[in-house]
Parts: C-alpha cells; sequence; structure tokens
C-alpha cells in the first residue's frame, strides 16, 4: 500500500478520534455562550478539560499525517479521504453517544466510501 494512503487514513481517524474526544469533553460543559465576560471563564474550563486537551492533541497529530500526505500526492486525491471522517464519526457517535443512525446516513456513507475507493484507483 502506497505510504500517502497509509498516512491519509492515519490522518482521518486520528482527526476523527481527536474531534470524538472533543465532543465528549465539551459533553461535561453543556451549551456554551461565548460573551466577552465569560470567555475567559470558558477557555480556562476547556483548556483543563483532560478529553478536550487530548482531542487537541491527537488532532494536531492527525494534521502531522495529513501533511506528510500533502507532500506526497495531489491535493484532488487526498481531499476526498477527508470525507472518509464522516464515517468513522458516524460510527463513533453511534458507539459512544448512543446517536440514531438513520437508513440515509447509511447510504450517504456508502456513497460516501464509493466515492474514495473511485477516487483511490485513479
Amino acid at each position: 500500500m502506497n505510504v500517502a494512503i497509509i498516512y491519509l487514513l492515519i490522518s482521518v481517524l486520528g482527526g476523527a478520534i481527536g474531534q470524538l474526544a472533543l465532543k465528549r469533553g465539551m459533553n461535561s460543559f453543556g451549551e456554551l455562550t461565548l460573551s466577552m465576560d465569560k470567555i475567559v471563564n470558558v477557555l480556562v474550563r476547556m483548556a483543563t478539560n483532560p478529553y478536550v486537551v487530548v482531542g487537541m492533541v491527537v488532532y494536531a497529530a492527525s494534521t502531522v499525517f495529513w501533511l506528510a500526505a500533502l507532500s506526497r500526492v495531489d491535493l484532488s486525491f487526498a481531499y476526498p479521504f477527508a470525507s472518509l471522517s464522516y464515517v468513522v464519526m458516524l460510527i463513533g457517535a453511534w458507539q459512544l453517544f448512543d446517536e440514531n443512525i438513520s437508513v440515509m446516513r447509511l447510504v450517504g456513507c456508502v456513497v460516501v466510501i464509493s466515492g474514495v475507493l473511485l477516487i483511490s484507483r485513479s
């Protein structure tokens, strides 16, 4: 398998895991309002939440793999791989947050996967 595709897949998986960790961390806050008088408190709470911190670190690491992949392949080849994060996110949201997954979302994921397979073969 091409190294660039491995980098792309690591990037997608890392980005999705990072986002899932961020969601887990932000669930503990409830709905936030970003107002000038509360912004410092909100930022401190975010910066001290372990899930938010881990999510940011994993997301940043996935960006390094994305950049490594971009150094090897065309952007028009790499970018569709980012859509695979929708599939990972759908599975993660279902498993971790008990979100309902409709048939239309599943069909959409099949379309995304099909598109990425077509592009990866070009």
